[in-house]
């Protein structure tokens, strides 16, 4: 039986550009292990979406004057084009404003209010008498009360990790006026979350050892917190998905509540469109589908407590199997600030650089169990020294002679020595390390493996050192050549999963004709009121196996070119002035 293997990605609120903080927090490393999973011939199913219903985006919107509907399609279509140029191969990357996940939505609101895991009561909110409203709590800045931090925002403290209400809020203010709100009573629905305590707790008992323990220990801390209380799912607010209870128009389900509901509402949006509406059901009902939720620290309890809590109350659907939640990624030591401008953003990088050497820097760079930082020195360094001087000098040398003194052919070998034998077997060797450690969700220590092959590589190759060779015996030189070539369709099947771009020249460059992944294209979804577009991949066409493969003799290589280009280091202080406003 094949394995299926649901990959299930956070949603970005779609208020701006996608910045390299999303990638190293959630868009890389659920792509590597898409293509990895897909590679290893596992079915996988990979959904996201833009999350069109948060504060953010009102306010935005307000700030602008323009409705937040025209927020999500300036901004939706960016994103999607982000991933596209970058290679997040989504299956269906989507958007929380249809119709499908309004109806997905409501259905597992009442569903849970049946099954007595929503209750209705009164709570304080935040009124700004200035504005006359209610403030959501994006709408509201002030003093974490755990921590100090005097910039938290009235849903979280990104600081110390706290979700909040904005009532908990030290010296509140209206984000918009600045004004000092007031407490007011209104009525709203809660998800009980003391109720779903014990489950949750049993549910995470049961064979949790491969999660990050930084996830598995805040996870159990915000579980045995006394305190621990029902958390308000709806909210005094226009724009969002109606509360679909007689006496709640004019009250909306807040979006950390459905946004999550958009793993399940994706999955059967992808279900409609292969034309298998019941499809969905071998991802949440068939218990061995292992789920994987890919997002940034600040999501942890969301997605490990929250979601989790919301799937036992909903009843017959797959639990989480692993979250591995990323920290954070500062950029010059600095952490990242749209509103200070110190940030890159995707489609602005891909404007002046190769989207594999983004791709390298973060993953070689990933902050999967603490803060790392991003810097452009550090950026031209790992291109020059490692994918240009290391790798792509590897294939590029061994390619060029292989034009020059075989014909543009792989050479025929003669007997494999023990050096030959020895760096085969180590490349071959590193499909089982590196895919344990892809498995495991290392991303990091797997690239790094990768590597260390290619550097094992190019030292096979001066030792051996076939432009000597082929003076006096031309069929040493062959082999050595054969091994060498033999070893690079190995890397190149090896990064893929990191490197999809340049692992797909260099499958052309091997003279192979046929695509490793597949191809990625937009489509625009028509519902009845309304259309949405979307990102689909297909993988009908993938060409390769994780697995070692030799390239057969005689077999015809192009013109070699290089893989990557060398980056100037004058780019580090012409970037620095333009994030400083200088460029």
């Amino acid at each position: 039986m094949t394995e299926r293997i649901h990959v299930c990605v956070a949603w970005p609120y779609v208020n701006g550009d996608l910045h390299l903080g999303h990638l190293a927090g959630a868009y890389i490393p659920c792509d590597i292990f898409a293509r990895y999973q897909r590679l290893r011939g596992r079915e996988v199913l990979m959904v996201s979406g833009s999350d069109t219903h948060g504060t953010p985006i009102t306010v935005r919107a307000e700030e602008e004057g323009i409705t937040p509907r025209e927020v999500v399609d300036r901004y939706h279509p960016r994103d999607i084009e982000a991933y596209l140029k970058l290679g997040v191969s989504f299956d269906l990357y989507t958007e929380t404003d249809t119709e499908n996940h309004w109806a997905v939505t409501q259905d597992v609101f009442l569903t849970l209010l049946r099954n007595g895991y929503i209750y209705r009561d009164v709570m304080d909110a935040l009124y700004c008498d200035h504005c006359k409203r209610y403030l959501p709590d994006r709408y509201v800045e002030g003093t974490c009360p755990y921590c100090g931090n005097p910039s938290a925002r009235g849903d979280q403290c990104d600081k110390c990790g706290r979700t909040l209400d904005a009532v908990q809020l030290l010296e509140p203010r209206c984000r918009f006026c600045g004004h000092r709100p007031r407490i007011r009573q209104t009525e709203h629905f809660f998800l009980d979350l003391p109720k779903l305590r014990r489950p949750l707790l049993e549910w995470l008992s049961e064979g949790k050892e491969h999660w990050r323990p930084n996830v598995l220990q805040f996870t159990l801390n915000m579980l045995n917190d006394p305190e621990l209380r029902g958390r308000p799912i709806t909210r005094d607010i226009p724009w969002g998905i109606p509360v679909p209870v007689e006496g709640f128009e004019e009250k909306r389900i807040y979006v950390w509540f459905d946004a999550v509901i958009g793993y399940l509402a994706a999955t059967k949006e992808w279900a409609k469109l292969i034309g298998e509406p019941e499809r969905w059901r071998d991802w949440w009902q068939d218990a061995n589908t292992r789920s994987y939720y890919f997002i940034g620290k600040d999501n942890i309890p969301f997605h490990t407590v929250i979601w989790p809590g919301m799937l036992i109350g909903y009843g017959n659907l797959n639990l989480p199997y692993d979250v591995p939640a990323n920290e954070y990624l500062t950029l010059e030591e600095k952490t990242l600030s749209k509103s200070r401008r110190w940030v890159i953003e995707v489609l602005d990088f891909l404007s002046r650089y190769d989207p594999d050497t983004l791709r390298y820097i973060l993953s070689i760079n990933m902050p999967e169990t603490r803060d790392t930082n991003f810097s452009w020195s550090e950026y031209v360094r790992r291109t020059n020294d490692e994918l240009v001087a290391t790798y792509g000098n590897l294939v590029h040398r061994t390619l060029s002679f292989a034009q020059r003194n075989f014909e543009g052919r792989v050479p025929e070998p003669g007997e494999l020595s023990d050096a030959d034998a020895a760096i085969l077997a180590r490349a071959d060797g590193a499909f089982q390390t590196v895919g344990d450690l892809l498995d495991g969700c290392k991303f990091k220590a797997a690239i790094t493996e990768v590597m260390a092959v290619a550097h094992d590589a190019n030292r096979y190759l001066d030792a051996k050192a076939p432009w000597f060779q082929i003076k006096t015996d031309r069929r040493a030189a062959a082999t050595t050549i054969y091994t060498c070539l033999c070893v690079i369709n190995d890397l190149k099947v090896l990064l893929a999963p990191f490197l999809p771009f340049s692992s797909q020249r260099l499958h052309h460059l091997l003279g192979y004709d046929t695509d490793i992944f597949g191809r990625q294209y937009t489509e625009v979804v028509q519902e009845a009121t309304r259309s949405h577009l979307v990102l689909r991949y297909d993988g009908s066409t993938l060409a390769a196996r994780w697995e070692p493969s030799r390239v057969p003799p005689g077999q015809k290589l192009p013109p070699p070119t290089p893989l990557f280009s060398k980056v100037d280091e004058s780019i580090v202080e012409q970037e620095l002035a333009r994030m400083s406003g200088g460029a």
